[in-house]
């Protein structure tokens, strides 16, 4: 009996693009491009096989291009990149639908018919149907310099992916499948000419337009997909189905919101973004009622909708066209709105509740009347929508530094003759908030004069009064460390005449505010006042992104968890409900990785019903890009929730916290030694890799540094992971945890270490996504940025590094027990393997251009080297 080839597939549609690819640059290029690229492709493919002459050749061949061949080599190497991404997301998919018809498969891992059935033979059916109804997940989508491919080329690439699941149909034609090949022929050609490099850094107000657009393309129909996947199980599962209102998953943004170190992101920025989300709500939902006013063309109708609209023949047409044209009369308000113009007079939408209302008659009177069937069609689906998405798509975050509000208050009372703010120390701080919020005076004066940064932070909260509730998220405030910090908001928001206050979230993010953050909650729980605003509920707000890069990714991951653990006690003691937000970012050393993995490795107790993430910069085109992506991803989400919810895992042992203890430990201190403490390693940072080039890069609105100048400390987390990632050597999710493994293999405690991989789902998820990034790097490709960039002095510390790199991988293995990274994850090992002969050729070219542009060819040879950061950024996936 022979095994079915399942990659077979995948292996066609590479090679098939990878042709068309070939065809392009042959007859857009001529010969000579298209021999030296085949040259250097059958080169780094024997290179990558072990065949040293190859490496050589290869070498030889990329220093010895002209110029003016650079660019058009790194645009096809960066190019099948993404084509073969594109394949790869497509056979996810078709792997996915072929399990799926297979009546002898297990349900998929994750799967919500394998999590119910699991969760079904050790719950009660009315609590597992009650926690699947009350979830409430959160996706944050927000903007940030890693999403590198232009939008222009993503929607070229969705064609693309259409255009291979078109091609899986078993009927086609000779015909239809020689059209096909010709479309997918004409896309791969568009994408050759179309520039891949933007001419100007992005707004926020594009960001905002990029991150909404991703509702239109693909969470639009996925949303109410999930929820019949959903309703289906629980009928199957529980006996009852999921209730109309109920929205498992909503979205939030912060694209347009996050001013934090963004001087673009202004109250103007955070007005437009508010109405640009309502004209997409607006636009999209009239596209839904126009195909229900040409579906329901029904006559029956019942008692309650018959005294809405009369005696009408097709009373469903007559009542859906009256929410039609009020949705088209809220296309228009909100327009003129976004171009300043004095807004029409009429009756728009301004709350859900209004259209959710008339939607829900509609469907209980088809069902009363029998017509069910139709109810539960396209009109169940809009009615998902606007549980999930409102009036307003999503809900938009505004971030801000906690000094901001400081500054704004000091000039506040300096002006109104009580000193200076910014002096007073905690206690007097805490007591001038409480008074004033207890007050019914203004506290601002009329004509109160202030500098541009504090009248920004002001003009940022008269935008939050003038928004509907509905529009908005919560207030997050970076650097929060003291109670002020969130009672400062609290009272800016008071005097703005706020009339429904965003919820205040202190986001803890270094690992001296993870460290203090239960004192602070403690503290900040115990004020009456702010106890009686907030009722019993607390949000707040971990980072994964500074707290890497100021201690390593293993001492912030156990720091992470250590600080869920204390909140969760703290806010029990008080009474009051914790909901956790978690900065997360699409690297590992940013807390990336499998969601599933990572939700089910939370501390007990922490996923109780209700979850908020970020999703940022390119996971957001990874995880929701393309239609059946983006359902695999929403159904994971809520079946992790779901299980950690009703079936958390234990608490770790003792001995288990001891032993993380030691390594977390062992791990910051070899970790900060060599990022703070190791002379020149600033230096040989900015020399081995492109980081002083990447901040040139135009592929985001938010500047790389939060100041100019300095070293590590001052530089964003999102560009020194990205950084090292271009290198291969993707130094911060490793840095450090070599030499605790090594200190644990010394005190006797590698069998231990074993136990804990194979029982605690915190220490194994850590395990497998440190173990996941050594098997996409490449210490030799690092070497290589060393050899041709790197001051001899400084080389020694780069040797060091790649020791380091073995040595971690090394014990790592020793850990799981695997022969080589990524046993357990053969998709994965599959994919890195595909790509590294493509990514190898592109490391070597972006040496060459680094070294080129460092030494005065700067202004011919930047745009190929930003195409290379954009293919190597392609090929290693998750970036930053």
């Amino acid at each position: 009996m022979t095994t079915k080839d399942t990659d077979l597939p995948l292996r066609e549609n590479i090679r098939q693009l990878g042709d068309l690819l070939g065809q392009t640059v042959r007859e857009q290029g001529g010969a000579e491009l298209f021999d030296t690229v085949e040259k250097v492709r059958m080169l780094a493919k024997d290179a990558r096989a072990g065949d040293t002459e190859a490496a050589t050749q290869l070498e030889q061949t990329l220093t010895g291009l002209d110029d003016h061949m650079i660019m058009p080599i790194a645009r096809a190497f960066s190019h099948f990149l993404n084509l073969a991404n594109i394949a790869e997301q497509h056979h996810r998919v078709r792997r996915s639908r072929a399990w799926a018809m297979d009546p002898e498969s297990r349900p998929a891992r994750g799967s919500l018919e394998d999590t119910l059935s699991r969760l079904a033979s050790s719950t009660d059916p009315d609590a597992l149907h009650r926690a699947a109804c009350d979830m409430q997940i959160g996706l944050v989508l927000t903007a940030h310099p890693t999403e590198i491919t232009r939008r222009t080329l993503l929607q070229k690439h969705n064609r693309i992916a259409r255009l291979l699941d078109q091609q899986d149909r078993q009927d086609l034609t000779p015909e239809e499948r020689e059209d096909l090949e010709t479309d997918l022929k004409r896309e791969v050609t568009s994408a050759w000419f179309t520039d891949e490099i933007r001419q100007r850094r992005p707004s926020p107000l594009d960001e905002a337009r990029w991150g909404y657009a991703v509702v239109e393309q693909t969470l639009w129909n996925a949303i109410p997909r999930n929820a019949r996947r959903l309703d289906r199980a629980l009928h199957k599962h529980t006996g009852k189905g999921l209730p109309l209102d109920a929205a498992p998953i909503r979205f939030g943004s912060w694209m347009g919101g996050d001013r934090d170190g963004n001087p673009r992101v202004t109250a103007r920025v955070t007005r437009q973004s508010c109405l640009l989300a309502r004209w997409m709500a607006a636009t999209q939902y009239e596209r839904d009622i126009n195909t229900l006013v040409d579906e329901l063309s029904v006559q029956c109708m019942d008692e309650d909708l018959r005294e809405k609209v009369g005696d009408a023949w097709e009373p469903y047409r007559v009542l859906l066209k009256r929410v039609r044209a009020r949705m088209r009369l809220t296309i228009r308000w909100v327009e003129a709105r976004l171009e300043g113009r004095n807004a029409p007079e009429g009756e728009v939408y301004l709350q859900t509740d209004e259209l959710l209302t008339t939607l829900k008659e509609c469907y209980h009177s088809l069902h009363r009347c029998g017509a069910g069937v139709l109810a539960d069609g396209n009109l169940l689906d809009t009615l998902r929508r606007v549980a999930c998405f409102g009036l307003t798509l999503m809900r938009i975050d505004i971030r801000q530094e906690a000094d901001r509000h400081t500054e704004a208050l000091d000039a506040i009372t300096q002006a109104i003759g009580l000193g200076s703010y910014r002096d007073w120390d905690e206690q007097q701080r805490q007591d001038f908030l409480i008074r004033e919020l207890g007050s019914e005076r203004p506290l601002i004066p009329h004509h109160f004069e202030a500098n541009d940064d504090v009248r920004e932070v002001l003009d940022t909260f008269e935008v939050i009064a003038e928004q509907a509730a509905e529009s908005l998220g919560a207030y997050i405030i970076s650097m929060a460390s003291k109670p002020s910090d969130i009672l400062a908001v609290e009272l800016l928001q008071k005097e703005a005449g706020v009339k429904t206050r965003m919820p205040v979230v202190p986001l803890f993010e270094t690992l001296d505010d993870l460290e203090g953050a239960e004192e602070t909650l403690e503290r900040l729980l115990s004020i009456d006042a702010y106890r009686s605003h907030i009722g019993s509920h607390q949000e707040v707000m971990i980072g994964y992104s500074d707290s890497g890069k100021d201690a390593g990714h293993l001492t912030a991951a156990w720091a992470l968890y250590q600080t869920q653990e204390r909140l969760l006690a703290c806010c029990r003691r008080q009474g009051v409900k914790l909901s956790l937000f978690h900065g997360r970012g699409g690297s590992i050393g940013r807390g990336g990785g499998p969601t599933h993995a990572a939700i089910l490795s939370q501390p007990p107790g922490s996923v109780s019903g209700s979850l908020r993430v970020t999703e940022q910069g390119e996971v957001i085109q990874a995880k929701f890009g393309m239609p059946g992506i983006a359902l695999r991803n929403l159904e994971l989400y809520t079946t992790a929730v779901l299980e950690a919810t009703l079936q958390p895992p234990p608490d770790p042992k003792q001995e288990w916290r001891d032993a993380m203890d030691l390594l977390a430990e062992v791990a910051a201190k070899n970790y900060r030694g060599m990022v703070r403490e190791t002379e020149g390693f600033v230096d040989y940072f900015r020399s081995a890799t492109p980081e002083q080039e990447i901040a040139g890069l135009t592929i985001g609105s938010r500047p790389a540094r939060r100041k100019t100048g300095g070293g590590v400390e001052t530089l964003r987390a999102i560009p020194w992971i990205f950084s090292w990632t271009q290198t291969r050597l993707l130094l911060p999710a490793w840095l450090g945890v070599g030499e605790a493994l090594d200190e644990a293999y010394q005190r006797d405690l590698t069998e231990e270490l074993r136990t804990m991989f194979q029982e605690w789902p915190f220490f194994r998820a850590f395990v497998d996504m440190v173990e996941m990034v050594l098997a996409k790097g490449d210490p030799e490709v690092a070497a290589q940025y060393d050899r041709r960039l790197v001051p001899p002095e400084l080389r020694p510390l780069g040797a060091d590094l790649r020791a380091r790199f073995s040595k971690t991988l090394d014990k790592v293995l020793a850990i799981s027990g695997h022969e080589r990274p990524l046993d357990d994850f053969p998709v994965v090992r599959r994919s890195v393997d595909v790509r590294n002969p493509y990514v190898d050729p592109l490391n070597r070219l972006q040496v060459e251009l680094l070294h080129r542009v460092r030494h005065g060819n700067e202004d011919d040879l930047r745009k190929a080297l930003m195409v290379a950061i954009n293919g190597i950024a392609a090929g290693m996936r998750n970036t930053g």
